[in-house]
């Protein structure tokens, strides 16, 4: 197994949340699941540790790491500030055809929404936030956005929301397709970054992130 594709199947392994945050790496289960020797594993490990998605740990092995309450807010800070960017972008450059498939999963998610259906809706939430950034047509951009998202991927995509707080999401929703369709480029950077700053207080206040004194706890265990 090639070692790109030894560290994409960690990364998935770690963003589904099959080895929970905070948990031991089980290096010797790894080993025997992708069929690899301990080096290439570890040499893996390396580079998801670079990434922030592994934290390791000296003479005694890895463990999936935690996001702290400050790592929590200054990666939605940015991924505010990338967003608001990709939308401005984006309704300078999008297409009619690109406009019809977000407003399409748009329509998927409402409906999603309507069922109750939290896992359905959150994938479609996904790819209409995807979608504007790949319209924004910037693969720089897009770069840094796809590697600051890994990071909140699933407390992102996972937080349980309160009847009130899902049907706000959900008008914001509206408002985003709005402001794109009427290629309303400040206004659409604007609502970006009130959206995402309403999602990072709900994933801190589901309790995703170490607060800064358990994680100083955990170093030191």
């Amino acid at each position: 197994m090639l070692h790109e594709e030894v560290v994409g199947r960690i990364r998935d392994i770690l963003l589904d949340g099959e080895i929970p945050p905070g948990a031991r790496i089980p290096e010797r289960e790894l080993c025997e699941r992708l069929e690899i020797s301990r080096t290439p594993l570890r040499e893996a490990l390396k580079v998801l540790a670079a990434e922030g998605l592994v934290q390791l740990l000296p003479h005694r092995g890895s463990r999936a790491a935690k996001l702290t309450d400050k790592d929590m807010r200054d990666l939605f800070e940015v991924c505010q500030g990338l967003e608001a960017l990709a939308g401005e972008l984006a309704c300078e450059r999008i297409t009619d055809a690109d406009i019809a498939e977000i407003a399409a999963a748009h329509a998927a998610m409402v409906q999603h929404y309507r069922e109750g259906d939290l896992i359905q809706y959150y994938r479609g939430n996904r790819t209409i936030h995807e979608g504007i950034v790949y319209a924004a047509g910037n693969p720089v951009l897009s770069g840094l956005y796809a590697s600051v998202t890994a990071r909140i991927r699933r407390a992102r995509y996972v937080t349980p929301m309160t009847p009130q707080r899902w049907a706000l999401a959900v008008s914001e929703h509206e408002a985003i397709l709005n402001a794109l369709q009427r290629r309303d480029g400040a206004g659409l950077s604007h609502i970006l970054r009130a959206h995402l700053r309403h999602k990072r207080e709900e994933v801190l206040q589901a309790g995703f992130a170490e607060t800064e004194t358990s994680e100083v706890a955990l170093k030191i265990a």
